[in-house]
């Protein structure tokens, strides 16, 4: 899991098939996930290393409305194979890794989660996203703050994950203003913040941005115009300061956004201009 995190930082938040099924340990392989299976048993484990979810696997693999995840059984016998080690899991309250599918050979970790409870009579596992689950007596009986636990934890760490994922990979992990291409400092900014009912986590509502674009941006002193004009606001532009400020933000004013291949993929300009309004409204920019 370390490894899993380290790899994922380095690469902006996901990691590519190939490295996960080229992962060594004390000299010998060990992949990850499984080569065609959406869930990841090796012999010497006593239950399950990982699991994947996609949309459009030959599984059942949904979240429920109360923020946790119900895996389907594996096929064949439920008492044994795959599910056996999954319920083991269950019963030794061992973590193991999701990982969500969101493109082609590129994988969001979240993890730990743990497997909380089993379903027979719907054929699946009910896994959760934290380790307090395991104590509940039944996670179909939560009560209200419970609930509300769960989903904003499946916000945090499932939703805005899957996020930073695909904005990252439209962006083709670099930031959109200055084409730092270093994962571990770009960051999945939303347009209309997460909080507003238009702030969707969706790749047309996100920019990949360095931290200090992001947090420029956030504190609106860097602008976006719906045409994908970078502004940066007029108190800045007069402010003299060190080199950071000179070639990190003055010299972005009057450049264009680098736009996502993609055209699906690009900043929705009706977001864009409902954010440059505030920016406006509030950094006054240079005309």
């Amino acid at each position: 899991m370390d490894w899993v995190r380290e790899r994922a930082e380095a690469n902006g938040g996901f990691l590519h098939r190939a490295e996960l099924l080229d992962f060594h340990l004390d000299g010998a392989k060990l992949p990850i996930i499984d080569y065609s299976r959406g869930i990841r048993n090796p012999a010497t484990f006593g239950s399950t290393l990982s699991i994947v979810s996609t949309a459009n696997g030959p599984y059942d693999d949904t979240e429920s409305d109360d923020g946790l995840l119900h895996y389907a059984y594996r096929d064949g016998d439920p008492w044994s194979g795959d599910n056996r080690k999954l319920r083991n899991a269950m019963t030794t309250g061992m973590p193991l890794i999701l990982f969500r599918k969101e493109v082609r050979n590129i994988y969001t970790p979240v993890f730990p989660v743990y497997v909380v409870d089993d379903y027979p009579e719907e054929r699946t596992f009910v896994i959760a996203l934290d380790e307090s689950f395991m104590f509940m007596k039944d996670v179909r009986d939560m009560n209200v703050a419970q609930k509300e636990y769960a989903i904003r934890l499946a916000k945090q760490r499932l939703h805005q994950p899957a996020f930073r994922t695909r904005v990252m990979v439209a962006y083709d992990t670099q930031c959109a203003v200055c084409q730092l291409r270093h994962g571990a400092l770009l960051d999945a900014a939303h347009i209309v913040p997460d909080w507003h009912e238009l702030g969707s986590p969706t790749v047309t509502n996100g920019l990949a941005l360095c931290k200090i674009h992001h947090a420029a941006y956030d504190q609106d002193m860097l602008g976006v115009t719906p045409e994908y004009t970078i502004e940066i606001a007029v108190d800045l532009l007069q402010e003299i300061d060190g080199p950071m400020l000179k070639h990190g933000l003055q010299e972005m004013h009057g450049r264009a956004l680098r736009l996502p291949v993609r055209a699906a993929d690009r900043p929705d300009p009706g977001h864009l201009s409902w954010r440059y309004e505030a920016f406006r409204a509030k950094a006054k920019p240079h005309a």
